[in-house]
């Protein structure tokens, strides 16, 4: 739910489970027929492993970064992984990037970019839960517009802080 403010969106994990779901939904709907799934680490894990089952696709990740200070909430130069770690084989044919969100859209496009110059990618489609209205991208396949563009407080965050010693103070170990 938004808060009042409109500057921050605070998701549990029913919510973001079936916000994954409802993006699957979305891309089966289309008709689209895809050979592989390359997801973005980290934020795109997760709903690239679900939407891995449940198309029972091939999983490939890439890792990118580009949140380095203020507690990742300023945007700093992006770092694209040169490779792309995935079973077997290489990433080609119809490919469906996934990330859970497009922020600014600078991530999505630099990748979309990179990854139109592989001569084996046939066709490249991105989805995502979440576009904020200052993403220069629109990807593909979308969940919901945050026109507002507020920071996401996705539930996994509460282990970006969380170290092994709080963990055994949580099970009194």
């Amino acid at each position: 739910m938004l808060t009042d403010d409109g500057k921050h969106l605070y998701v549990s994990w029913d919510d973001y489970h079936l916000l994954i779901e409802r993006l699957a939904l979305k891309v089966a709907a289309s008709g689209w027929e895809f050979d592989q799934i390359l997801c973005l680490a980290r934020g795109g894990m997760r709903p690239g492993d679900v939407l891995s089952r449940v198309f029972d696709k091939p999983l490939a990740i890439m890792s990118t970064s580009s949140y380095r200070a203020e507690a990742g909430t300023i945007q700093g130069r992006l770092d694209m992984a040169k490779y792309i770690t995935m079973p077997k084989g290489e990433l080609g044919g119809r490919v469906l990037l996934v990330d859970d969100l497009a922020d600014t859209g600078h991530t999505l496009r630099a990748v979309v970019e990179r990854l139109r110059g592989v001569p084996v990618i046939e066709e490249l489609r991105a989805a995502v839960i979440w576009v904020k209205g200052i993403s220069s991208y629109m990807p593909e396949y979308h969940v919901e517009v945050l026109p507002t563009s507020p920071w996401i407080h996705q539930p996994f965050e509460e282990y970006d802080n969380l170290r092994p010693d709080g963990l055994a103070r949580k099970f009194k170990i």
